[in-house]
């Protein structure tokens, strides 16, 4: 007996002292290497045809993934889902009744919302908001921004964003919710004051009578 555990004391210290000396850079053994390290996949990584199929008409012969998130969800920190169809009435009716969410901006806040603005908006609809930028002779039918959105509401503008109008397109995978929504509050800033009064004055009129 007193063989067998000096033997097994040789073999528990030889062990310890071999682990003790890796690198101490490197991490250690993993007990449970699945466990450890998720098998989940990624979004983007490729899949085995022959397992996985991205085609709802195959899905009762392979693993059905569409690469979107559940129904319903939303990311940490955004806004919540945008719910306004992309019709006749959402555009003249429901748009109008979508209050910004959005506290006024102040400082850095609206610095950020122009440069997004002369990035994504500008090029086409100018500095300004007047039809005027590098874009618009060529394209045609741009409208001035400055123009028109004293007569629309904030929920309005932010549709027009969102599910694109006319020769503009939608700017949902461009822009998130929140900057979309910055956006707007940029655009209230370039309208003269007196417009942008009459707008506020409107909104509140109708909010009241509601």
């Amino acid at each position: 007996m007193k063989k067998i555990a000096i033997i097994s004391t040789l073999i528990l210290s030889a062990a310890i002292v071999f682990t003790s000396c890796r690198d101490k850079r490197e991490t250690g053994r993993a007990y449970m290497p699945d466990m450890a390290y998720s098998r989940a996949y990624e979004t983007y990584a490729q899949r085995d045809s022959s397992i996985f199929t991205t085609d709802p008409k195959d899905a009762g012969h392979k693993i059905f993934y569409n690469n979107l998130s559940p129904a319903g969800t939303i990311k940490r920190g955004d806004l919540f889902p945008y719910t306004v169809p992309n019709d006749s009435n959402g555009l003249i009716n429901l748009s109008n009744q979508v209050k910004n969410p959005l506290e006024p901006m102040t400082g850095k806040e609206l610095e950020e919302a122009g440069r997004l603005f002369n990035i994504n908006c500008a090029i086409c609809h100018g500095e300004k908001g007047e039809a005027n930028g590098p874009l618009a002779p060529k394209i045609g039918g741009v409208k001035s921004i400055i123009a028109a959105s004293p007569g629309f509401s904030d929920g309005r503008l932010f549709y027009v964003m969102t599910y694109g109008q006319n020769n503009m397109g939608s700017y949902a995978s461009q822009l998130t919710k929140e900057q979309r929504w910055r956006i707007v509050q940029y655009i209230r800033t370039l309208e003269p004051k007196t417009a942008a009064t009459e707008t506020t004055a409107k909104a509140d009129s109708a909010a009241a009578k509601k």
